[in-house]
């Protein structure tokens, strides 16, 4: 399996590479050139670590399959608790995909606990030798996913850059106590896509990657533009629509449709993957909060970033500029000329229209909708009240938008971080007296539902803060260079 950029300026590149590299020199993401077929037969029985091996195999295919199925039998066991891909039933029809089993309880731990073991053997497969260092830009989860997976690793560095009060407080002392030597985190003013364009730039600037290779140092990243972020992701669409037809949910072949909390676009977009390799996968509902951008660009076809940034209590896909779209963009129009045109738009205009048949083929298989925080909220109570189900405020606008996509197919709400990541936010939804604490945020919202913390998000309250630095987006290329 070859890769090429979105943007057409580099071609047949290995897996290894592309995943060592993270973006293309030309500034697009790195697509496979060809869709390989599942076997669904053969895949059905298979326990988690097994299925991730398989699926993720037949995109590297330049890693060797015994190391591929140790690195996910080392990733997907005990650090998940047994719950890896846990699939719950919330009302008939309707079911949960709780990722948020891993070490940091959010989804990216799927992704981001075996990145750092594909990045590691990439440069052996490259017989490279340099140290690596990993810039990362976080609307709350992903920087501790990252933290927590690179941390200790030889022969790496990371930097993580968050919007300063732009996440939850919780989500702010995963990354600020996180320890290892080799890791630093930065808080930025202002918000998300600034500090993920800050980090762009720096990927493209010359002068930094010259400077850097003066001192023996390569830039890559963990974010989902990064390959090897994305492909892991894939697994959980498989694994959970065996699950559905192991319980008679559906018929074998039948449909699933899928809902998403989305930001990036990264998880929707494995999705889609998955649909292209052969799962029935019936529509992906795109779910956004009040940075609708995604909606918009979904039932129109231009995508406009010129709008009013909203800071949610769904902090995580408070974004305005969607990365991995461009993907999309590149598979349903099979035209990096024009992926590279809209890019170029984007950037310089802040907004861009598809033409007829690419928006067409968007539709085809996807569909949105929108909930701000109060619709959030009385998803978190009713869901709660009508059906046990304790919920964040990501999956909450996840079940809201999905409500009004139903189809005659099961509906899975992706639910992608712990409700104890947003204490306070989850507590007033369910009526709850909220302190400025997140921490007695927790014990009171443990009081209410019967539901408690996961340990290491309690254990928060006691570990010592490292990180305390605040810098403006300007100053991202320079503590990139530190």
């Amino acid at each position: 399996m070859e890769y090429q950029s979105t943007r057409g300026g580099s071609t047949g590149v290995s897996a290894s590479e592309a995943i060592v590299r993270g973006l293309a020199p030309d500034g697009g993401l790195y697509v496979p050139m060809s869709f390989p077929q599942a076997d669904l037969e053969a895949w059905r029985s298979l326990p988690y670590p097994e299925l991730a091996a398989k699926v993720v195999g037949c995109f590297l295919t330049d890693y060797d399959p015994a190391f591929l199925q140790k690195a996910a039998e080392d990733t997907y066991g005990a650090a998940f608790g047994g719950k890896a891909g846990h699939v719950e039933q919330v009302r008939e029809g309707l079911y949960a995909l709780e990722l948020w089993h891993g070490p940091t309880c959010a989804f990216k731990d799927y992704a981001l606990q075996l990145m750092p073991k594909l990045l590691v053997q990439g440069k052996k497969n490259l017989h490279r030798t340099e140290m690596t260092r990993i810039l990362v830009a976080t609307s709350g989860d992903t920087g501790k996913a990252a933290l927590a997976g690179y941390a200790g690793l030889e022969g790496i560095q990371i930097a993580v850059f968050y919007p300063n009060a732009g996440t939850s407080e919780i989500q702010r002392l995963q990354m600020a106590t996180q320890q290892g030597n080799n890791v630093a985190v930065f808080a930025v003013n202002g918000n998300f896509d600034d500090a993920q364009t800050g980090v762009k730039r720096v990927f493209a600037d010359a002068d930094v990657a010259a400077q850097l290779e003066t001192r023996g140092i390569r830039l890559s990243s963990a974010n989902s533009i990064n390959w090897g972020r994305l492909v892991p992701q894939i697994v959980y669409y498989f694994y959970t629509y065996f699950r559905l037809a192991e319980t008679g949910a559906m018929a074998w072949g039948q449909p699933v449709d899928f809902c998403v909390p989305t930001g990036n676009f990264g998880d929707i977009l494995a999705g889609y993957y998955a649909k292209r390799m052969g799962l029935p996968v019936g529509r992906l509902v795109c779910a956004s909060n009040e940075n609708n951008v995604l909606t918009d660009f979904i039932r129109t076809g231009t995508y406009d970033a010129r709008r009013a940034f909203h800071k949610t209590a769904s902090p995580s896909m408070d974004i305005l500029i969607s990365s991995n779209l461009e993907r999309l963009l590149y598979h349903v129009s099979g035209s990096a000329e024009k992926v590279a045109g809209w890019m170029k738009q984007l950037a310089a205009e802040g907004c861009y229209t598809v033409d007829a048949d690419t928006l067409a083929a968007v539709q085809a298989s996807f569909g949105c909708g929108w909930a701000d925080d109060a619709q959030g909220a009385a998803e978190i109570r009713n869901r709660f009240e009508q059906d046990h189900y304790l919920c964040d405020t990501h999956t909450a606008v996840a079940f809201q938008v999905a409500e009004s996509c139903r189809s005659a197919a099961p509906m899975v709400v992706l639910s992608t971080a712990s409700p104890f990541k947003f204490p306070r936010d989850v507590l007033r939804a369910l009526g709850g007296t909220v302190s400025e604490s997140d921490f007695d945020a927790m014990d009171a919202l443990t009081a209410k539902t019967g539901c408690r913390a996961p340990a290491a998000l309690a254990n928060l309250r006691t570990m010592p803060v490292r990180f305390t630095e605040t810098i403006a987006p300007g100053e991202i290329r320079a503590a990139a260079l530190r």
